[in-house]
């Protein structure tokens, strides 16, 4: 068990209780997943683009990455149905937790002009979706051997029924959101 998640599991717990008032401990959120996609829109015609991609995610995550395919054919994007067009990762348990520790703690820092994370970005379910505009923010990343800037989505699953509880979830969690 990772440092990250042992803190988790006495800290955050004993807090959400008492602040939400839970009767059970069943009922206190926690995070389930967090998914990591990168999309490759030049893929259609650079085959190389989206080997980069799922290296690039694969040296991030410490998981081989999953190639997406375009679910519908769009002409004007020229774009087929069953076409590689990005890959993503879903990770679980300890491994979610030590990339939780390494993105509020070491990359999200190096972006520049950092002042937090947009505390608005919860889908109505409990659920928070992060861009980061470059994958440099990691320190796994070599300058030298990227060939192009990618940005990524980070979506944070939670088990908490509302956005204010799952705000609370990361905020515990180590989660930087500035004041709005």
């Amino acid at each position: 068990m990772t440092r990250m998640r042992a803190k988790y599991e006495e800290e955050v717990r004993k807090a959400l209780m008492e602040k939400f008032g839970y009767k059970s401990p069943m009922q206190i959120p926690k995070l389930d997943k967090i998914i990591i996609n990168i999309g490759v829109g030049e893929a259609k015609d650079n085959a190389k683009a989206l080997e980069a991609a799922v290296s690039d995610l694969a040296i991030i995550t410490g998981q081989k990455p999953v190639i997406t395919k375009a679910k519908k054919s769009v002409a004007n994007f020229k774009i087929r149905e069953g076409m590689n067009l990005g890959c993503k990762v879903t990770l679980r348990s300890d491994k979610m937790y030590e990339f939780l520790d390494r993105l509020f703690n070491i990359a999200l820092p190096r972006v520049r002009d950092f002042r937090g994370i947009n505390p608005n970005s919860f889908d109505g379910r409990g659920n928070y979706a992060l861009g980061v505009k470059e994958q440099l923010i990691f320190p796994e990343i070599d300058y030298d051997k990227i060939d192009k800037l990618r940005g990524m989505d980070i979506i944070f699953v939670t088990t908490a029924n509302t956005d204010e509880e799952a705000r609370e979830l990361l905020s515990l969690m180590g989660a930087p959101f500035y004041k709005a």
